[in-house]
C-alpha cells in the first residue's frame, strides 16, 4: 500500500513524455517518448569537482571553478562484481567489510574471508537482514553498519507463528501453491529481534529489547536502528502494536544489554516514527530527532542522556529528509516543504541560530549534492513548467551556470493538454489542492466527460509541483483523447501534517469521500463538465476509494475502474491496517461501515465497474476482489473483472501497456 519513493533522478531515468505528433498508448510506454536529458546522478568527488554520467555511460568531471566537463571513462559500470549478485548486499566504504543474504543466511566479509553468521534461515519462516514489519515505519532494509564498519546490526524475524496465506502460480504443469506470511489485522503478528557483530571479536549478541517474554513485548516493532558515531551504541525506536506509544532506547553494541530509555512519546491516535536519528558530526553526544508532537515533521535537538536542547525547526510545514552537514557541521541541509506543500525545497539551517536559508531558487522538486563545505550545490529538478533542469549554485542559492535543461516534451505534441493546479476548501474549510487536466482547444461551450482519478490514502501525494504536475503520462494521455482528467487530494494524504493526514483514524473512507464529493460537486458546478458521464479511477487505496466512492454515491459516477482495491480492511494486513483502522475487535463499527462489501445492494443493473487484480498480489491480496465479485454475482450485480496471473500488487513490463488500454477502453466504450 505505501508507494515506494525513489530518489528524482532514479525517477527521471524511469519518466515516458511525449515529443512529437500524436501520442498514443504504445508510444507512452515502449520509450520512444522521453524527457531529452544529458545528465545522470552526480556526486562531489572534493569540493571543486563533481561526476556525472550521460545516457551512453560516459563518466565525466566537472570543474566548478573552470566551469568545464572533462571525459574520465567512455563507458562506466557502476556495479562492482565483488557485489553483483549478491541478494540485501550492505557495504562499508570506510572499513571495506561488507554484509549479504546467501541461502537464506546471513554471511559477512572482512578482509576478503567471507563467514557465515546464521545458519537457520529460511525463505520464508526465519528471515535474516532484510526489512521487516512489511517496510513501514520507514525501514526500508535489515543491514546497518557502524560508521566506521566494526559493527553490524541485523534484523532476524520470526514468522513461523504467522499462519500461511495461499498463493498460487499457475505457471507450472500443475499449479503450484506458494505460501507467503500474511498478518492480517487483528490476528497473530511475526517477532523481531536485532543482533549486532563485532568484526573485531567476531562475536554476535542480541539486544535485549523484551523486558518479558510476553506476547506484547514480542510483537513490538523495531525501528530506525542507528549506532553512535563510535559505533558502540545502538538506538532503536521501538514501538508498540497499537502504535501509540513509543520509546527511544539505547543498547550496548558489545553485550546487547540495554542502557536507557531516553524519552518516550505517546499519541491519542498513532505514532509513525519513519526516521532514524542524525548525529552532529562534531559532537557524538548529540542527535536530530524527527516527530510530529506539534502536528507537523520538524526537528529536535537532543543530547544522548535524552534531554531536550532545543526544538531546530517549526511551523506549518515538514521536514521531509535530513541530506546532510557541511564540513564544520555550523550547517545542516534538508528538504522541506517550508515554501509550499506541492513543493519539495532544499534549505540549510544554520545549527547555532536556527536561521534557515532557501539554496534552490526555482520551484518545484529537487534533488541536491552538495560539496564538503557546503560551497556548491548541484540541483536536478522538475516543475510544473521544467520538465527537466540541472544547475550549479553557490552557498547563497544563485545560479553559478545551467549545466542542462530538457526541451518541452509537449513542444512538438499537436494535441498537448493544459494542466492547472487548484485550490478547494473542504466542508470544514480545509484547503484541499487539485489539479485539472484538459485538452487542447478546449472549448467552454463544450460538455466533456470526467475521469477522477483518486488514490487519497496515507504516504501519497499525487499533486506536486512536477512535471505534469505529478499526472505522470497516462493521465495526460486521456486528456488529448477530449476527457477532462481530475484529481484532488483530500484529507488522509502526505505532506500536509498530523491532522490532516490522521483525519481517516479509524474511519478510513469517511473524510475521503466527504472531501473528493466536494470535487464532484465543484465539478458538476463548472458549464463545460457533463455531469452525466462521471468515471472514477484509482489502484490500491485508490481502488478501495473507488469503489467506495461509486457505491456509496449511487448515481453519482457512470463509470469506475478499480485496480487491486482493498474491499475489507479486516484483510489487510497488521501494521497499516492497525495504524489506520485498529482491529475487528476494537473498532468493529469502524470496519463495518468502511466495507466496500456492505455497499453492494447499491450497484445499478446498468452499472459499469471494472475490476483488476493481480493474482499474486501480495499487499492486497486477491480475497478482497475475487470475495467481492462472489458476493456481486450472489446478488445479480452487474461487475466486470479482469486478473493479471503474474503479477503482484502492481503490474509491470509490457502487461503495463495492456493495462493501460484496457482501462482507456472502457472508459470510451462506457463514458463517451
Amino acid at each position: 500500500m505505501k508507494r515506494s519513493i525513489l530518489s528524482i533522478c532514479l525517477l527521471f531515468l524511469a519518466i515516458n513524455t511525449f515529443a512529437q505528433g500524436k501520442l498514443d498508448i504504445e508510444h507512452l510506454m515502449d520509450g520512444t517518448y522521453r524527457i531529452q536529458r544529458s545528465i545522470y546522478p552526480h556526486s562531489f568527488t572534493d569540493n571543486t569537482h563533481f561526476n556525472y554520467f550521460t545516457p551512453k555511460g560516459e563518466k565525466f568531471s566537472y570543474d566548478v571553478k573552470k566551469l568545464k566537463a572533462t571525459l574520465v571513462t567512455e563507458q562506466q559500470d557502476n556495479s562492482s562484481s565483488e557485489y553483483r549478485g549478491k541478494a540485501f548486499v550492505e557495504v562499508n566504504k570506510k572499513s571495506g567489510n561488507y554484509a549479504y543474504i546467501k541461502n537464506n543466511n546471513l554471511m559477512v566479509v572482512a578482509n576478503g574471508v567471507e563467514k557465515q553468521l546464521t545458519t537457520d534461515g529460511d525463505s520464508i519462516n526465519i528471515i535474516y537482514g532484510q526489512s521487516v514489519h512489511r517496510n513501514e515505519f520507514g525501514i526500508d532494509k535489515g543491514l546497518f553498519f557502524a560508521e566506521d564498519g566494526m559493527h553490524l546490526a541485523y534484523y532476524r524475524m520470526d514468522q513461523s507463528m504467522v499462519g500461511d496465506y495461499p498463493l498460487v502460480n499457475t505457471q507450472e504443469r500443475e499449479a503450484k501453491l506458494v505460501n507467503i506470511k500474511y498478518p492480517m489485522a487483528g490476528m497473530k503478528s511475526h517477532e523481531v529481534l536485532v543482533y549486532v557483530y563485532n568484526f573485531a571479536t567476531q562475536k554476535t549478541v542480541m539486544l535485549k529489547t523484551r523486558k518479558d517474554n510476553s506476547v506484547e513485548e514480542r510483537e513490538m516493532y523495531l525501528t530506525n536502528i542507528a549506532f553512535s558515531p563510535d559505533g558502540k551504541v545502538v538506538y532503536i525506536q521501538k514501538l508498540n502494536r497499537l502504535q501509540n506509544h513509543m520509546w527511544m532506547e539505547a543498547y550496548n553494541a558489545d553485550n546487547g544489554e540495554k542502557i536507557k530509555v531516553l524519552f518516550e512519546e505517546t499519541s491519542n491516535k498513532y505514532f509513525e516514527p519513519e526516521h532514524p536519528i542524525v548525529f552532529l558530526p562534531n559532537n557524538p553526544n548529540q542527535f536530530l530527532y524527527f516527530s510530529e508532537r506539534d502536528g507537523f515533521d520538524h526537528l529536535y535537538l537532543y543530547d544522548t542522556d535524552g534531554k531536550l536542547i532545543k526544538q531546530v525547526t517549526k511551523g506549518d510545514w515538514m521536514v521531509n529528509e535530513i541530506a546532510g552537514f557541511n564540513k564544520k557541521a555550523t550547517e545542516c541541509y534538508i528538504y522541506a516543504t517550508k515554501d509550499s506543500p506541492l513543493e519539495k525545497n532544499f534549505y540549510s539551517i544554520n545549527m547555532k541560530n536556527g536561521k534557515i536559508t532557501r539554496i534552490t531558487p526555482n520551484h518545484g522538486t529537487h534533488y541536491v549534492t552538495f560539496n564538503e563545505e557546503g560551497t556548491y550545490f548541484v540541483d536536478s529538478y522538475t516543475s510544473t513548467d521544467v520538465a527537466y533542469a540541472t544547475v550549479l549554485l553557490n552557498n547563497k542559492g544563485q545560479i553559478v551556470k545551467e549545466l542542462d535543461k530538457s526541451e518541452d516534451p509537449f513542444a512538438k505534441l499537436d494535441n498537448a493538454p493544459t494542466i492547472t493546479i487548484d485550490t478547494l476548501h473542504a466542508q470544514d474549510g480545509t484547503v484541499l489542492y487539485t489539479r485539472m487536466i484538459k485538452p487542447k482547444d478546449f472549448n467552454p461551450n463544450k460538455k466533456y466527460p470526467v475521469i477522477i482519478y483518486v488514490y487519497n490514502g496515507p504516504h501519497a501525494q499525487l499533486i506536486t509541483d512536477s512535471w505534469t504536475a505529478g499526472a505522470g503520462n497516462f493521465l495526460p494521455f486521456l486528456a488529448t483523447q477530449d476527457y477532462i482528467v481530475w484529481t484532488l487530494d483530500g484529507r488522509g494524504s502526505a505532506n500536509r501534517g498530523y491532522e490532516f493526514e490522521s483525519a481517516i483514524w479509524h474511519q478510513c473512507g469517511d473524510a475521503e469521500i466527504s472531501d473528493q464529493m466536494r470535487g464532484v460537486e465543484y465539478l458538476k458546478s463548472l458549464p463545460y463538465v457533463d455531469s452525466e458521464k462521471i468515471g472514477v479511477d484509482g489502484w490500491s487505496y485508490g481502488g478501495f476509494m473507488t469503489l467506495s466512492l461509486t457505491l456509496r454515491n449511487p448515481g453519482v459516477f457512470k463509470v469506475a475502474t478499480a485496480g487491486g482495491p482493498v474491499i475489507d480492511w479486516k484483510w489487510y494486513e497488521v501494521m497499516y491496517g492497525e495504524r489506520y483502522m485498529g482491529t475487528p475487535e476494537n473498532n468493529a463499527a469502524g470496519f463495518q461501515k468502511a466495507s466496500v462489501l456492505n455497499y453492494i445492494d447499491n450497484i445499478p443493473e446498468d452499472a459499469h465497474i471494472l475490476v483488476m487484480q493481480g493474482y499474486l498480489d501480495n499487499t492486497v491480496v486477491a480475497q478482497h476482489s475475487l470475495e467481492f465479485i462472489r458476493q456481486c454475482v450472489e446478488k445479480k450485480k452487474p461487475v466486470d473483472y479482469f486478473m493479471y496471473t503474474n503479477h503482484e500488487h502492481n503490474v509491470r513490463g509490457k502487461d503495463r501497456v495492456e493495462l493501460y488500454k484496457k482501462i482507456f477502453n472502457y472508459y470510451e466504450d462506457y463514458l463517451k
